[in-house]
């Protein structure tokens, strides 16, 4: 591979554990809230993207014209996402050949891949975490490192290509300066460090520490694009959590007028502003046959109107409201359980976040979410075409992305 291409040499940092655990990185910004974060991504080389650096703020949104790269960055995020939970490459990226950028050339080998990262802020100050993956011929993670405080923690290579493993060699600052071992290739190094990591020095309590904390800012993605064409139908009642197309609607509200009757009266009163016509409650009627159907109460003669009878843009509205003002327990994903709550923040990724919305709902959307963010428990990260509506407002980072 040339020097543009996202795959590294054997010889540079990233592959040689002993010269990366010598190097230093970011400076440390000092540490910061006890919810970990992550407040930086990194795509090096993936898809349009080449050396780019976004910050992320609580609420964070991307815009740009078609083809400017906003649903990759979100894609890279939770790329990074699912594989600090533990998921292996081949479902993380199931078209992996789509991820390295155009430009980049194959190696003597024929090898192409890209590179992707995150920074991490949280008790134990900023984390950088950066991911080198190999595509093309078989996808494979190449080259690993986690670094703080201008140290690198761990360090991965790939040394034999025709092992399904790579080296890695993490920070131990006791009798051994560092410690090897292989990992799997098709994992996130990181988030296995706290199974193999003993944590009797004081460098691999700094190990642990790191990987911990960016474990924990990752596994609290939850990422959603409502689906309306298929919020319409009526659903059977379940445990009443909203799956990522948002088609189990009404089950949810189901759940939340009985169990969450404050949340769910703030959503009604999003429902009466993003609505048309008078709005005054969201209820949920029980069929005979079991399956259960959200209405919108309109008082007087006209009774209710059921949720399958709306706009495209206004079901996309009411769930992207039900997302931000319920919380984890309501969404359908897997949180880190050993890690108390309150040591945690969700973070929302919503591609297309104001796709059929008109301006109204979109300001609306905007200024629940700025809302909900500013309390620190809950993030966004979304994509939108056009941020005008966006600019100025309080809490609000704006990323703009030209083609």
């Amino acid at each position: 591979m040339d020097q543009n291409t996202p795959h590294h040499g054997p010889n540079t940092a990233l592959h040689d554990p002993n010269t990366a655990l010598r190097g230093a990185t970011t400076p440390h910004r000092g540490a910061n809230s006890a919810r970990p974060a992550v407040t930086e991504l990194r795509l090096s080389a993936f898809r349009a993207h080449r050396g780019a650096v976004f910050p992320l703020g609580p609420l964070t949104l991307f815009a740009g014209a078609s083809g400017s790269g906003k649903s990759s960055a979100l894609q890279a995020y939770e790329a990074l996402a699912r594989l600090g939970a533990g998921d292996e490459l081949e479902s993380v990226f199931p078209d992996p050949a789509a991820c390295v950028p155009e430009w980049a050339e194959p190696d003597r080998q024929g090898r192409r891949g890209f590179r992707i990262g995150c920074t991490v802020d949280g008790p134990a100050g900023p984390v950088q975490l950066d991911l080198a993956v190999q595509a093309e011929p078989e996808l494979r993670v190449v080259g690993e490192r986690l670094t703080s405080s201008g140290q690198t923690l761990l360090a991965t290579a790939l040394r034999d290509p025709g092992r399904s493993s790579v080296q890695a060699a993490w920070h131990t600052a006791g009798a051994v300066a560092v410690t090897r071992a292989p990992l799997p290739d098709n994992r996130l190094g990181t988030a296995l460090l706290p199974l193999r990591v003993a944590g009797k020095t004081q460098g691999q309590l700094q190990v642990l520490a790191a990987a911990e904390q960016v474990v924990v800012a990752l596994r609290s993605v939850f990422a959603c694009d409502p689906q309306p064409q298929r919020m319409r139908e009526p659903v059977a009642a379940g445990e009443g959590r909203l799956r990522r197309g948002c088609d189990n609607l009404a089950e949810v509200l189901h759940r939340t007028r009985s169990q969450c009757a404050k949340r769910h009266a703030r959503l009604a009163a999003a429902a009466r502003v993003g609505c048309a016509g008078s709005v005054e409650g969201l209820d949920v009627e029980e069929l005979a046959d079991g399956r259960v159907r959200a209405l919108l109460g309109r008082g007087g003669e006209r009774g209710a109107t059921p949720v399958g009878r709306l706009g495209e843009g206004e079901l996309r509205y009411l769930a992207l409201a039900l997302v931000l003002l319920t919380g984890p327990g309501v969404l359908a994903m897997d949180r880190a359980a050993e890690v108390p709550e309150a040591y945690q923040a969700l973070t929302v990724l919503a591609d297309g976040f104001d796709r059929c919305l008109d301006l109204r709902q979109a300001r609306q959307l905007l200024s629940l979410g700025a809302e909900i963010c500013a309390r620190g428990h809950t993030r966004l990260v979304g994509a939108v075409a056009d941020a005008s509506y966006a600019r100025g407002v309080d809490g609000v980072t704006v990323v703009d992305l030209v083609t």
